[in-house]
């Protein structure tokens, strides 16, 4: 069933807009322009930016919000390999302003991909990059989001002893797992893959906080053997409120995988893992992916211009549920 009688547009982003994010109530939106220029949106008055700056001289090619916890503050990763944090500053009888708390900077390496978590009662900041390492950053400071330490850095890979030449990465993408889904299991995880020329990078991994040792596993890698040198493009951890396993997105040029991944390690201290669908249906490769709150409808967009939304029926059968064309959206 298209979804053509539900269309409707939220904000109209000004010209060059290339990047954005919603945050965590979804009553705010974050663009960023190929200018570099990072634009704020609120959902009472959306005809125009509440807030605009100048935050970069490069495009941003991502925006994500930090959870709520942190207040209101945005992670910008801009095409010239930086990242940046910045905070919205609301002081009495003063203009509201958003202030920048961190620059990272590398003349080695480019930042392809940021997320955050609250693990252990503390902000974990994840950073992929193009060298294919990955890089966690414990915030010191839960009212300072300009203290950060490196708390690990490792390879996207299960063999730790690896070792790779000069590495093309063009992309990587991080999936956090939700805040609901550590009911049962409260150790910290995350997937990671990478789109790249390294088969062993671009398998999406799980890697989780092991308190014993202060240091991060993979437990789990989510790709059949013949498929472990597909570059990914996308990773999307649902929430679970009351599943016996997890689910989790993957997409490839092959489409969008559905994972189901158990709750408890085995003796080997892996999780169970099994690929119950491949969905297609986009004209091209799947770029972005994203659940909604109930982790039953999963949303996708791609080269096409289109949004697919997917859901599973009673019988365990994924199937498309609605399609919007962003090329025809009408106010």
């Amino acid at each position: 069933m298209e979804a053509e009688q539900q269309q409707k547009v939220v904000a109209a982003l000004e010209k060059g807009a290339v990047s954005c994010g919603w945050n965590f109530s979804g009553q705010r939106l974050a663009v960023g322009s190929v200018g570099g220029a990072v634009s704020v949106y609120d959902s009472h008055d959306s005809s125009s930016p509440s807030h605009k700056w100048q935050a970069h001289e490069s495009s941003i090619s991502n925006i994500v919000w930090l959870p709520p916890e942190s207040g209101d503050a945005i992670a910008c990763v801009c095409m010239d390999g930086s990242l940046s944090i910045w905070e919205e500053i609301r002081e009495e009888n003063q203009i509201v302003t958003w202030k920048r708390c961190l620059l990272l900077e590398s003349a080695n390496c480019y930042v392809l991909d940021v997320k955050f978590g609250v693990f252990s009662s503390s902000l974990k900041m994840i950073i992929a990059y193009s060298d294919g390492h990955v890089k966690i950053f414990e915030l010191l400071d839960p009212l300072d989001l300009e203290k950060w330490q490196l708390q690990s850095e490792f390879e996207n890979t299960v063999d730790s002893i690896s070792r790779f030449g000069n590495l093309i990465c063009v992309s990587a993408s991080i999936a956090c797992k939700p805040k609901q889904a550590q009911i049962g299991r409260t150790k910290p995880s995350f997937i990671l893959g990478f789109n790249s020329d390294s088969a062993q990078l671009n398998s999406p991994k799980i890697w989780e906080f092991e308190e014993a040792h202060q240091r991060w596993l993979p437990v789990a890698e989510l790709a059949l053997p013949e498929e472990k040198g597909d570059s990914v493009n996308a990773v999307a951890w649902a929430p679970n409120i009351g599943r016996p396993y997890e689910i989790i997105a993957v997409t490839t040029c092959k489409g969008i995988a559905i994972w189901h991944v158990g709750l408890n390690p085995g003796s080997n201290g892996k999780l169970s893992t099994k690929k119950v669908a491949l969905l297609s249906g986009h004209d091209g490769e799947v770029w972005q992916l994203d659940w909604d709150m109930s982790g039953m409808t999963l949303a996708s967009t791609g080269g096409d211009g289109m949004v697919r939304l997917w859901q599973c029926n009673l019988n365990g059968v994924w199937h498309e549920q609605a399609a919007l064309d962003c090329g025809t959206v009408q106010n």
